[in-house]
Order: C-alpha cells, then structure tokens, then sequence
C-alpha cells in the first residue's frame, strides 16, 4: 500500500491518486471510467435544409404561407473574439429570411386562422394588411376567402407553404394547405412544402370523418389524429384525388433530417395561442372533442387544453375560473368558478382518452344541453354523440373505429416519407 504522508504537495497528491485510479481500472475489468457520449441527433426542418430548396426559388415571384411558426436556424459566420472569426446558430422567421436572400423575389405572404403573427382567437376572422417588418402584402385565409383567389395568384410562380401542424384533423391548417394546393393546381403554380415534425405522429387514433360532415374543420375522410407530416399529408391530398373535380398540384416536399414518427419533439413556438406547450398539444385531439360541447377546456386560463371544468359539476378540490386572456376572449363560462379535473400533470398519451369526455357528460346536469352544433363537426360524424348519450364505454367506443382505421392505415403507408 502506498503512504501519501511524505507527500506536501497537493498537486503531486492528485497526480498520483489519479494515476492509482486508472491503474486499478486496468488490472479490475468490471470497473470502468464510463464515457459521455456527446453525439445527439438534432432534427432538421425542411426550412433548415435550404441547400435543398433555394436554387427552385432564384429568380422567381414567391409567395409564402406561413404563421409565428416558420422559423429557421442557419449557421453563418461572425465575429467571435478580436481577430477571430467563427459562426454561431442564427433564427430568421422564414419570410425575413427569403426576403434577404438574393435572387430571391418574395412579393406576397398568406396567413391561415390565428392570422401572421398568431395572435388572434379561434374561428376570429383575419383581415388583409401588411408585415411592418418587410412592408409585404399580407393576404388572410381566414377571411373573406380560404382559398386564394386566381387573382390574388397573379404574378406569383411558386408558393412555399411552411407552417408547423399538430396532427389532429380540426386543427384547420391542414385545411388551408388543401385550398393553396388546389387554387396553385388550377393556375399552374408549383407549391413546395418545408417539412415539419408531426408532435402527434407517433399514433393513428380516432373515429374517421364520414364525407357528408366535410367543412373547414375536416376537409378529408380522415381519423382525428392520422399520424403523418404536414408534408406527407400534402401527398396524401394529391395521391387520393382530394382536390377539385381530382386535378393534381404540381407537389414538392423538402423532407425532414433526422426524423421517424417516434423521434420527440419539443416545440418552442406556440403553433396556435390556445396550444402554450407540449402537454397541451399531446392532450389536444382528446380534449378537442369539448369545443363542441358546453365545457370549458382551460381556454381563459394559462392551461389551456390541460383542464376541462364546469360551475354546474359537482363541487371539487380542483378548481379555476376561466378570464379573456390571450387568444380567448370570451371563454366558456366566463368569470365563474368552475370544478373539474386537472390534466396537466398526465403521463403523454398514445391514444385519445375518451373516459374525459364521458365523465363531463355524466357530471352534466340533465337540465343543461352538453352538446353543441359544432360537435358533430368536430367529431366527423353522429356516431359518437349518440354512442355517449346511450351510455356506451370508452373501450366500446374505441372498438367501432378500428375498422376504419385499418383501412386508413393502408392509404397512409402509401405517402409516408419517414417510418
């Protein structure tokens, strides 16, 4: 055994400890120093990938739909240290950065509901103006018209269309990429989508939306939540013949790097006011089902999509009242102290929950209406309603949908880019 008393010096004492570390590690194989790896796979957005997407845009009239979400970081070189140079992560939103980018002639951007800057309520209609950033023209698709009109087209040789998509069937942005492809496809105009991760792509799940309830709020006879990319959905539009009268839009996806149905993303950028955070977007296509009934699902609050809660349920621990906030104005029983049921602290779902909306129908008191007009839209069909008020289960529910989903499976193993 080694004596470390004649030794003064804390330096050579640390020297030696350490040489005797690596020494008993060598002659001892069962302990080990372990090794930090420091390789972590980052996903690249299609907007990111500009290598793949900039050359189709030189010297052309471009038109960009895009919300707060179509942001981009690129590497570019700056001044580190005096007399050094370096490059550091830069976020342009995409419309800047296009805008900058030479050879490059952006001259119009589309905004879809919630509006450019994503600031107004839901289903509140969006007027024209114009970004005071870059003075361009902002034309709204959540107002007069969804679908760009072959005069709003003019003069316009490719849309880029790069908004970031939850992945549920009544989150309209999806509707709006349907009415771009198509009025692009009657004029002969390219649209290129810049891919984005699905944050509900990890499952398929939900009754399939039967035709005869089509509106804004589901275009296509598709589950609630269907598991693919806005990019892969954009495929999907044009393979099955979805657009008017079944023409074909001109279609290029700038795919994802580094991205499967299971990677996990984490969005910094609320994709819509009402969705602050990633809990509220994995709870999304459950709770979704209560904006066509009378219950309050959190909006008014700052857990939006994380709660749902009514002042006639019985009285509980839990409770909130809702206030006009940001992106609600006038929520569901506004300024009344509501009891419910607090979500937020829920393991991440793989599936929609049902057993939520059953329990708010059952706490209902007779005498008020649950049901509102908008949820068979919301819904896709009348099944469902009718199904709760028989007072079928959850898992009873759950099992008449299988069927179509199968067969849903089968169309979207066609368009998916990424497994």
């Amino acid at each position: 055994m080694i004596d470390f008393k004649p030794f003064k010096s804390t330096y050579l004492f640390l020297f030696l400890m350490l040489n005797f570390q690596l020494i008993s590690c060598a002659q001892n194989p069962k302990k080990t120093i372990q090794k930090i790896d420091k390789t972590v796979t980052v996903i690249k957005t299609g907007a990111e990938r500009t290598n793949l997407y900039l050359n189709l845009l030189k010297e052309k009239n471009v038109a960009v739909v895009a919300n707060q979400t179509s942001v981009l970081s690129v590497l570019q070189r700056a001044e580190v240290a005096p007399n050094v140079m370096g490059s550091k992560k830069v976020t342009h939103h995409l419309v800047d950065y296009l805008h900058n980018y030479r050879d490059v002639n952006v001259i119009k951007v589309f905004s879809p509901e919630h509006g450019f800057r994503g600031k107004a309520d839901a289903a509140e209609l969006v007027k024209d103006g114009f970004d005071t950033k870059t003075g361009l023209p902002i034309v709204s698709l959540y107002g007069k018209n969804k679908k760009p009109s072959a005069k709003q087209l003019e003069g316009i040789d490719v849309v880029v269309f790069d908004i970031q998509d939850v992945g549920v069937r009544f989150y309209t942005y999806i509707s709006t990429l349907h009415y771009v492809m198509e009025a692009c496809a009657e004029n002969g105009i390219q649209v290129i989508i810049l891919d984005r991760p699905n944050p509900n792509g990890h499952y398929v799940g939900g009754p399939i939306l039967e035709k005869k309830h089509t509106s804004f709020v589901g275009k296509h006879t598709v589950p609630v939540v269907y598991g693919m990319t806005i990019g892969e959905y954009g495929q999907m539009i044009n393979g099955e013949k979805w657009l008017k009268n079944g023409i074909k839009c001109d279609l290029k996806v700038i795919p994802l790097e580094n991205y499967t149905h299971d990677s996990e993303y984490s969005l910094t950028i609320r994709p819509s006011p009402n969705l602050p955070n990633d809990k509220s977007i994995n709870l999304y296509p459950s709770l979704g089902f209560f904006e066509g009934t009378i219950i309050n699902a959190g909006r008014g609050t700052e857990f939006q999509f994380q709660r749902y809660g009514a002042s006639f349920f019985t009285k509980s621990d839990f409770n909130y009242t809702p206030k006009p906030n940001f992106g609600s104005k006038y929520p569901k029983e506004k300024g009344k102290l509501c009891y419910g049921v607090d979500l937020s602290k829920t393991e991440k779902l793989s599936s929609i929950n049902l057993e939520w909306l059953i329990d708010a129908y059952n706490k209902t008191p007779k005498t008020e209406k649950f049901f509102g007009k908008t949820f068979t839209i919301h819904a896709g069909n009348t099944k469902l309603q009718q199904q709760i008020e028989q007072g079928f289960s959850a898992k009873e529910i759950r099992k008449t949908w299988q069927k179509g989903l199968e067969a849903f499976k089968l169309i979207r193993e066609q368009y998916l880019i990424y497994k």
